[in-house]
């Protein structure tokens, strides 16, 4: 029998790629190369660049030779500054030899996280809408990705009720992302205590991606590894991507107790060795020497984040007040639009980018999802398109 050699390599392909979805970001901002004159509030990165010392701080690495391997866990040097700072900010206790794993950025933590706690079949529940990672990502360790609706009138929070809803014997883990990609909702401390009793009375681990741990507006960052009791089933994730405008340097941590590090440590061994040693070197610098740089960009974010949502709000769009990260997530509903029309009508009428709020989870329908880390006079530009857009279309 012949094979039709165009088709052989699909005969390749596992059935479980099958399953994974395309992200619904990099599928709609594919458009955006053929359109000129566009102002993007999608991709989710600061505008400014890496403060200079931190960058002087890899370079130096280099100049010195330092371009080999670090230990699968890390440069000792980071982790122990990485210790310090958490514990310092949020009163968590770490053993920077045994309980920290610097990783090529905080998308990897998360997959060999889950990679070294799930088994084919177990359960993750997770808010929705959420990052657009944690569903593809779940599926590719074998776990079932199960959403916990969450909505604007709750402030995006995750409650108890309806997590416990969906609890089954195959639940394996709890999913946090907070503050929030893609709605900036925050979760405080009795909201997180209240999770918690959840989890500790059903046995859950619980994977708490705290990515944009500094870029709150109202209070600090409340960790859920700081909650009382939930220390020893917590794996938390964090990175220097956002707050040190350090997202192509690729660098991010696993912090769990000594027994779920390692195992963590054992996928990322096998996946990546270690994080590239000159952003590692970055990364002390960041800690030492980046505080004011990371004052100083949030507080810009606090300005546009005003801008962005008194803007929606006067264009006859509601808008959850985000109180962290760098996202607002405008309720287009008025327009009789769903999410996917509206942003490519948009894009296509009025040259602005933002990104479908179905791309998020099935939860997101109905709204978009806007980034402010862009410049305010960019900002100003849009919400003008954005107005003329939607009195055309209400």
């Amino acid at each position: 029998m012949t094979t039709d050699p165009s088709a052989a390599p699909a005969r390749f392909i596992s059935r479980r790629m099958g399953t994974i979805p395309p992200s619904g970001i990099r599928k709609f901002f594919d458009l955006l190369s053929t359109i000129e004159d566009v102002i993007s509030l999608g991709v989710g990165e600061p505008d400014y660049i890496t403060p200079e010392p931190i960058s002087r701080a890899a370079i130096r690495s280099i100049e010195r030779g330092d371009t080999h391997y670090t230990s699968n866990y890390g440069l000792l040097e980071l982790r122990e500054k990485l210790a310090a700072h958490l514990h310092r900010l949020y009163g968590v206790t770490y053993d920077p030899r045994t309980e920290i794993v610097i990783t090529s950025g905080s998308s990897e933590a998360f997959d060999i996280a889950l990679r070294a706690l799930l088994d084919p079949g177990d359960e993750v529940l997770c808010a929705d809408p959420c990052y657009v990672a944690y569903l593809p990502a779940t599926l590719m360790a074998g776990g079932c990705f199960v959403p916990v609706p969450t909505y604007s009138e709750n402030d995006f929070r995750l409650l108890p009720a309806d997590i416990e809803a969906r609890i089954t014997p195959r639940t394996k883990a709890l999913l946090l992302g907070y503050p929030s990609n893609p709605t900036g909702a925050v979760m405080g401390r009795e909201d997180l205590a209240a999770v918690g009793e959840v989890a500790a009375r059903h046995d859950l681990a619980v994977i708490s991606d705290e990515l944009y741990d500094r870029m709150t507006y109202s209070g600090t960052h409340a960790s859920f590894a700081a909650v009382p009791g939930m220390h020893g089933r917590t794996v938390l994730l964090g990175g220097f991507s956002k707050a040190y405008a350090m997202t192509g340097w690729r660098l991010g941590w696993v912090c769990a107790p000594a027994p779920l590090a390692e195992a963590i440590m054992k996928v990322h061994q096998y996946v990546m060795m270690s994080a590239p040693t000159a952003a590692q070197y970055a990364g002390v610098a960041a800690i030492d020497e980046g505080e004011d740089f990371v004052a100083a960009m949030v507080a810009e974010y606090d300005r546009r984040r005003r801008l962005i949502v008194d803007g929606f709000r006067a264009i006859g769009l509601p808008t959850f007040e985000p109180r962290g990260a760098f996202y607002a997530f405008p309720d287009i509903r008025a327009t009789g639009l769903d999410s996917v029309a509206f942003s490519e009508l948009l894009l296509s009428e009025e040259r602005v980018a933002v990104v479908p709020g179905n791309a998020f989870g099935a939860s997101g329908e109905g709204h978009v999802r806007a980034c402010y880390a862009t410049g305010y006079e960019q900002i100003e530009r849009a919400l003008e398109r954005i107005g003329r857009f939607v009195q055309r279309h209400r």
